[in-house]
């Protein structure tokens, strides 16, 4: 009988092992790492998510991008990701609308990008610093939309 790791057995077959459940950041740990498996991929990137409206940004999915690189992944899946969507992603991940825009969105790197720049924005998005930025720039975008609305009901 030959020993194969867990990732070797992987790539054949589905296992069903009862794994303990991982950390946010085990997770976006994983993904960066399952994008490091070859760096110089080319990835689809999702156009213009903040424009969209949020029912729509949450059902938005691409071929060949990065969170289909996820879902493919047996290991994320069992541990709870249920599809290749941006509000899938996001709430899996447990990302804010930023850090998921800076993952995924066109507006940094074009229609595609590759894998190695995407691992390397998903594992800034485990930094804390990078939460508390994102919750800043969720503030002031807040802010903006609520006087925005002040004005048009004006």
């Amino acid at each position: 009988m030959k020993h194969q790791t867990r990732e070797e057995l992987n790539a054949v077959a589905e296992i069903d092992a009862a794994c303990p459940a991982m950390t946010r950041s085990q997770r976006l740990e994983h993904w960066a790492a399952l994008l490091e498996r070859d760096p110089e991929r080319g990835l689809g990137a999702l156009p213009g998510t903040e424009y969209m409206r949020l029912d729509v940004r949450d059902k938005a999915q691409c071929t060949e991008s990065p969170l289909s690189i996820a879902f493919a992944d047996p290991i994320l899946r069992a541990q709870g990701l249920k599809s290749d969507t941006y509000g899938e992603a996001r709430r899996f991940f447990e990302l804010s609308e930023w850090q998921l825009h800076a993952i995924i969105c066109h507006c940094h790197v074009g229609a595609t990008m590759k894998a190695g720049w995407v691992a390397v924005q998903v594992r800034a998005a485990t930094n804390e610093d990078g939460k508390l930025f994102s919750k800043l720039r969720e503030t002031i975008a807040g802010w903006r939309s609520i006087r925005f609305f002040a004005h048009a009901r004006e």
